[in-house]
């Protein structure tokens, strides 16, 4: 009987080493993963305030980007009216060119002719000042050099081929991005327009400088 009991005890002391010895490396698995997950964890959170910090960045980016864009298309809208308005210039231009060279082709075949008879019938020239050469109404070369077209498809016009769908796609560091052009507001239509330009592309008033080059002093 007492055998019996004995062997009980000494199984149930058994079976308890074996559970602590069951824990005992079950608690080392659990330190290990717990400090394996504790170091993940801080990496979570150091990489969400970096992440933080970055989009924080590239909004602001992203601001400067569009605020660049803006500026361009600007640009090309302040190009776009200024070739309107070059080319009805151009247009009046040429209808007065065209009008002038059919009055010329009266007019000097006519003067022309009332000097020859006051040199056949009177024996001299009659020297009126409208006759004279130096007063002839036309310059030298004038048909000549008048109705030259501006070329208007030049790359620094427009902008070397940038389009407004190239300029939404823009994604150049902002440090290679160009410094906004100075500006100033039309007398007029009180509208932002570059400050060199000599008509307002929107309103089409003259525009004057605010600090007008000073003519220069004579010796």
């Amino acid at each position: 009987m007492s055998g019996g009991m004995a062997d009980e005890r000494e199984r149930a002391v058994f079976m308890k080493l074996e559970a602590l010895k069951d824990i005992r490396a079950k608690v080392v698995a659990v330190e290990r993963l717990r400090g394996r997950l504790a170091q993940e964890v801080e990496v979570v959170q150091a990489e969400e305030a970096s992440l933080a910090e970055y989009r924080a960045e590239m909004e602001l980016l992203l601001q400067e980007k569009m605020a660049h864009v803006e500026e361009l298309r600007q640009i090309h809208a302040d190009i776009n009216a200024m070739e309107s308005i070059i080319k009805s210039a151009e247009d009046l231009r040429n209808k007065s060119l065209e009008h002038a060279r059919r009055l010329y082709d009266e007019y000097h075949p006519l003067k022309q002719e009332v000097s020859r008879i006051a040199t056949q019938q009177l024996g001299h020239d009659l020297n009126l000042p409208n006759l004279a050469a130096e007063d002839d109404p036309v310059p030298p070369d004038f048909f000549e050099k008048a109705g030259v077209e501006w070329n208007m498809d030049h790359d620094d016009l427009r902008g070397g081929g940038l389009s407004l769908s190239s300029l939404s796609a823009m994604s150049a560091p902002p440090s290679f991005l160009q410094q906004p052009p100075p500006m100033k507001s039309c007398l007029s239509c009180h509208q932002q327009i570059h400050r060199n330009a000599p008509i307002c592309p929107l309103c089409k008033a003259k525009s004057r400088s605010r600090n007008p080059k000073k003519p220069k002093k004579k010796d």
